[in-house]
């Protein structure tokens, strides 16, 4: 153990890439353990037994094992970064609904096989309303969520959306309100989005983890 934060993380997860988001704008540097979710290693699930990513372990032994709530945290430690300065109730609202009222439908439009009497179809279409209602407002004339600037809000819903766009590209780039498709891509795109996404190995019982972001030593 480096005596830094370690975070249980699963690279193609958007929890966890909402985590490393956060973790990497406020300049955090943390011991990644790449988790492989089907062979969850027993450290992990001691640490949380809900069993799922992200997990992130404290120095002091505590644990925060909601995605949200690791951002939060890892702000707290940094407030210069201002992703929490504009509407910052409206932000967590914001993240609220997508992670009540989208989510659901990305995961039945996902996954049909886990949803068979809920057509696919149906959950693509009330998702994409979603975005139209909630997202297409806010992003018409400016390049993100609450203004000009990245905030968390930015950071904690457009692995969600990303996740969504990529079940049929074709289509989402095509039926996507041209606000939400320009941001998607933007973020994408973006160097904060390639930080994060490194590919890993899987940590194995007994190892160091990696240093994350990886331009850090631990």
């Amino acid at each position: 153990m480096s005596g830094r934060p370690v975070l249980y993380s699963f690279r193609r997860c958007p929890y966890a890439m909402r985590a490393r988001l956060g973790l990497l704008e406020a300049g955090l540097t943390v011991e990644l353990r790449e988790v492989v979710l089907r062979d969850k290693p027993a450290e992990m699930i001691e640490a949380s037994a809900k069993g799922t990513v992200p997990v992130l372990v404290l120095a002091d032994g505590s644990v925060i094992d909601e995605s949200r709530d690791i951002i939060e945290w890892a702000l707290e430690q940094n407030p210069q970064t201002g992703l929490l300065d504009t509407e910052p109730e409206a932000q967590r609202a914001l993240i609220t609904s997508l992670d009540e009222d989208f989510k659901p439908h990305l995961d039945r439009y996902k996954y049909p096989n886990r949803y068979q009497d809920e057509p696919a179809a149906d959950h693509r279409g009330l998702a994409m309303d979603w975005l139209a209602r909630e997202l297409t407002p806010r992003l018409s004339g400016q390049a993100n969520l609450f203004g000009e600037g990245v905030s968390f809000a930015d950071l904690a819903s457009f692995p969600f959306v990303r996740q969504y766009a990529h079940v049929d590209r074709d289509w989402f780039y095509t039926a996507a309100p041209a606000p939400v498709a320009r941001w998607l891509k933007a973020h994408i795109e973006s160097d904060r989005f390639t930080a994060i996404m490194p590919k890993f190995a899987q940590w194995q019982s007994g190892e160091a983890g990696v240093a994350f972001p990886v331009s850090k030593c631990l």
